[in-house]
């Protein structure tokens, strides 16, 4: 069963979450802050607060749609490059992950994901991080969105270590990816490696009207971001 949690106003702009709040302090472990966002859609606004933001951050995760269909891209990432933090991105449905990776090539402390993973160098030791990014199930938007079926999710999240990171576009399935109507819109694929992998955090955007929400699908934590910026204390 999932729990959800509305994450409450933090000090500066953005929200904070802290994923081991029901641990005594003594008990708690080691963690790192990780600073996450989706769905930018262009808005400049919003990306420069996020470089102001990222500073506090350990980690900074952008779950996709950086564009609007393709368009602003470079604009959007021209912003964001200043951030200085380790910083790992996927494409969302609204540009795909060669325009990506083409805008990010002067991001030094940036890293593209879709369908792999890498280890993120921190001072407190390494982590790992896989991404997928795109509309996942295939949207009903048409030919300009990133999209990808079930079974080539399945494939795309299969080398996802136990215990890592995961940052996709798309949300699981029956978690944090309902409609304004209440339907839900998520991943099946992404639902059930969550619950395989068992990832330690798990972030992602796509459905903007459950942006800022929490739920715990297992015994893995799941936030759709949104464009504000989040910081959430992962478990090291």
């Amino acid at each position: 069963m999932s729990r959800q949690v509305t994450p409450r106003n933090a000090a500066g702009c953005g929200v904070h979450l802290s994923l081991s709040s029901s641990i005594s302090q003594q008990d708690q472990p080691m963690t790192i802050r990780v600073l996450c966002f989706s769905d930018l859609h262009r808005d400049q606004d919003a990306a420069k607060r996020l470089v102001e933001l990222a500073d506090q951050a350990d980690l900074v995760l952008g779950a996709g749609d950086f564009a609007n269909r393709h368009e602003g891209l470079s604009d959007t990432l021209a912003l964001l490059q200043s951030i200085t933090q380790p910083t790992v991105l996927v494409p969302g449905n609204g540009e795909t992950v060669e325009e990506l990776r083409e805008a990010t090539v002067n991001w030094k402390s940036a890293m593209v994901l879709h369908g792999e993973g890498c280890e993120i160098e921190l001072q407190t030791g390494s982590v790992p991080v896989w991404g997928v990014g795109g509309g996942i199930p295939v949207t009903p938007f048409g030919d300009w969105s990133y999209d990808f079926d079930e079974e080539q999710a399945t494939e795309m999240l299969a080398g996802c270590p136990e215990g890592a990171i995961l940052i996709t576009h798309s949300p699981a399935l029956d978690t944090v990816d309902h409609d304004t109507a209440g339907r839900v819109r998520g991943s099946q694929a992404i639902r059930d490696a969550i619950l395989a992998k068992k990832p330690r955090f798990a972030v992602c955007g796509h459905i903007h009207s459950d942006w800022e929400r929490q739920v715990t699908l297992g015994s893995t934590p799941i936030l759709n971001a949104g464009p504000r910026g989040v910081f959430v204390d992962v478990p090291k």
